[in-house]
Formats: structure tokens, sequence, C-alpha cells
């Protein structure tokens, strides 16, 4: 079973922020130039991701002609419920496929490779400084960020333009602010019928995390700098609630917008309910092959600063892999930058290499788009990043999901969430 992109999105509810800011760890081993040997690899993946992968498998092994690399393609709703039983088991893959906001419970609990001798001495240096904390855990990488993907405003031009919206940002520079946005839903919701909304936010399931995009816009944070302490009882933390609070009460977003809503962000967007969603690139396929409106994508707003949540997925080496030099030689291979423009292309998503990121890509669809979405990653700081690598960071998720589902429908107060969120994370962190 492959899953589409946009069945995908509603399983996965896939990713936010993550990674832990650590130091540019140095490599003493160069990765194997002539590999041999067999490697399991165990993923999920829309069409084309699961396609990028067969390709860049093959080419591998072309250019290592003893190598094989075995491919497990499953369904993202079994991913990881199959590799905790085969972690328990002892007979893990080589290799796998991970989101950047659980990376730090596998690489916390000891069950992933230590890739420090293993690769290049100048490996960290390809990355952006973002994409390569997200891999460390206490100073050393575990893994390989594969690609990334952020969130951006995808939007109707017609319902915009029919309620007198034709301004629409063009550079990040020039997003709109908190207070424009909200003149802007305000307008929209005024022309708008009842039974259609301004805008629609993807933090259904673990999506909670991109919600912590706006705590990071007010220039908050959740986890001190110490990474062991909830810092979330703030004035950042109280706008931040209040300001998407807001949302509910002022009927920005559909009622079922909310954190635990079984109705995902982009199926409202998709039938015209809502004019804007927020959304990641690797739904524009899927966008640009089923609608018949037409449609663009702006950056999402700021604050203080400029934020956005680092999606994507890491590739990772399990702690008792047969072969870690086969293993290394084949993270090496896929994150190189023609594998990773290829990769990226065609599955409109995100590369982490910082020479791509400077020189750009496009995407197979909708290239035109593809500025959009790589300034907004380039809005993601390793000080906001790093809070997420937190090897308690599941248990997080659940109080942020618990809470916010209270403060946005449930009719609890600021000052309430903010301190259960808190006691949530003392004791999640064992602070």
């Amino acid at each position: 079973m492959t899953l589409t992109r946009r069945t995908f999105l509603a399983a996965s509810g896939a990713v936010s922020l993550t990674a832990v800011l650590a130091s540019c760890a140095g490599f003493s081993k160069p990765a194997t130039s002539s590999a041999e040997g067999t490697l399991t690899f165990t993923t999920w993946g829309t069409d084309a991701e699961l396609k990028g992968f067969r390709d860049q498998i093959s080419r591998f092994e072309k250019a290592n002609a003893g190598a094989t690399i075995d491919l497990n393609a499953v369904p993202y709703e079994q991913m990881f419920t199959n590799i905790d039983a085969q972690l328990q088991a002892g007979n893990p893959p080589d290799v796998f496929r991970v989101p950047y906001y659980t990376f730090g419970s596998y690489a916390g609990r000891g069950q992933l490779l230590d890739l420090s001798d293993q690769l290049p001495g100048d490996f960290g240096d390809r990355f952006t400084r973002g994409a390569w904390a997200a891999v460390q855990n206490e100073g050393k990488p575990f893994g390989v960020p594969h690609h990334t993907d952020t969130t951006a405003i995808l939007y109707n031009k017609t319902m915009l333009e029919a309620a007198g919206i034709t301004d629409v940002p063009t550079s990040v520079e020039d997003a709109w602010t908190w207070d424009q946005f909200d003149e802007v839903a305000a307008t929209l919701r005024a022309n708008l019928p009842a039974d259609q909304y301004p805008f629609a936010y993807n933090w259904q399931g673990n999506g909670v995390t991109r919600w912590l995009t706006w705590l990071f816009e007010a220039d908050g944070r959740f986890l001190d700098e110490n990474l062991t302490d909830p810092a979330i009882d703030s004035d950042a933390g109280r706008k931040a609630v209040d300001f998407t609070r807001s949302f509910f009460e002022k009927q920005y977003v559909p009622q079922n917008d909310s954190i635990k809503s079984a109705t995902y962000a982009q199926d409202s967007w998709y039938s015209q309910t809502t004019a804007m969603v927020f959304s990641g690139a690797f739904s524009i396929p899927d966008a640009t092959d089923t609608l018949d409106f037409e449609w663009g994508a702006t950056f999402a707003p700021r604050d203080e600063r400029s934020a956005s949540d680092f999606g994507g997925n890491a590739l990772v080496v399990t702690k008792d892999a047969a072969d870690p030099a086969l293993a290394a030689a084949f993270l090496d291979f896929v994150t190189q930058e023609d594998a990773m423009r290829a990769f990226c292309e065609g599955a409109s998503l995100l590369p982490t290499r910082q020479d791509l990121i400077d020189g750009g890509i496009e995407f197979d669809v909708r290239p035109e788009l593809s500025p959009v979405f790589i300034g907004q990653a380039g809005t993601v700081q390793a000080s906001d990043s790093s809070q997420v690598a937190s090897p308690d960071m599941a248990a997080i998720i659940t109080v942020l999901q618990d809470e916010l589902e209270q403060a946005f429908v449930g009719g609890q107060s600021t000052d309430d969430t903010l301190s259960r969120i808190s006691d949530g994370i003392a004791a999640a962190t064992g602070a």
C-alpha cells in the first residue's frame, strides 16, 4: 500500500519543529567509497517519495556493484508500531526513516548508531545549521537530515479577491504581521457566508507541534535554555495562546479545525470551506491535480520575528546494524547534492543542504512556488528546533494536544492553559 499526498497528510499529522541545537561534531573516518553487502531499509512515503527512494537505491547499487538495498515500504500507520516491535525483538532494519520530532526519543533510548566515526570529517558542513542540529543527541550525530518541509499559506485567489484582498506578500521580509493577518482574516470573515471561513490551521494530531511556531514568532520558548525546565508560562506564551484562541472566538476557523479534530485542515481548503490553509509544500502536487480554482502561496505571519516549523524526516541507522560502514555510505550517497536535489524536486520537499537552499530548487510541479517554501524554511532557528529534540517530546506533544484543545474549544483560560502545559512539561522531563 502506498499513500497519496492527501491521505499521507491525514495519516501522519506530520511534523513540525525539531531537533537539538548541538555543536557540529567533527568526524574522523571517511565514508566507504566502494561498498558491498546488503542493507535493509524501512520507510513509508507518498508515491513520489517512494519513486525517489527507489531511484536513489538503483543509483547507489550501480555505483557500488557489490551492494544491495532491500527496501521495505509500509503504510505510515504501521511504520513505528513495526519499528518499535522490531527494536524490542532485536531484529530491526539497518536503516529507517523517522520524523525529526520523534528522532530524539530513539536516540535518547540508545537505539540508534552514533555516526561520528562513520562519516567524512566535513560531513556536517553540507547542511543548514538547523538541519544538522535536528540529528544531534548530546552533541553527537545519530542520523542524517534527509529533507525538510515547513508550513506556509496556500490561498484561494478568487475568494481573497472577492473580499478585496489583492496585496499578498511576495517575500518573507514583507510577510503579514500578526495584526495585519488579523485584519485580513476579519475582512474575509465579513465578506464570506457563515458556512465559509478565512482559514484553517494544520495542527491536528502530532502536527500540534506546529502551534509552537506562534510561540516562537512571539519570541518565546517552551523549554529553558538548558532544555530541562518549562519556560512557556511567559508573556510570549500568553500572547501566543490568546492570539490562536481568538481564531475560534472570532470564527476565523471552523470549529472542527481544533487540535483533536478528525478533519484535517487541508480538506476544508480543498472543499473551499476556507479561503486559506496553512500547509506544507508536499501538498502541492495533489492540489494541482485536484483543484479547479486558481490558487497561490504566501508566507506565514510574523510577530516579534519570523519563525516556522522544521518538518520532514531524517534517515537513521539502528545501533546494532550488521554493516555500519555500508549504512553510512548509503546515507552519505543520498544526501549528496544531485541525489537530494532529484528527491526533493520530484517529491515537492525541501532540501537540508545549505548549497541547495542558497541556490534554490524547482519543484517538478508548480516550480514558481518553490521560493515561498524555501524562504519560509529559512526562518527556522536552531534555538527553536533544539527544544523539540527532547527524548520526552512524545509526552510533551500529548500535553500540548490536551491543553490547547481545552483552550480552543473547551473554554479553558489562558492562565490555566499555560499553568497546565508548564506542569505537564515538568512531569514529562522530570524537572
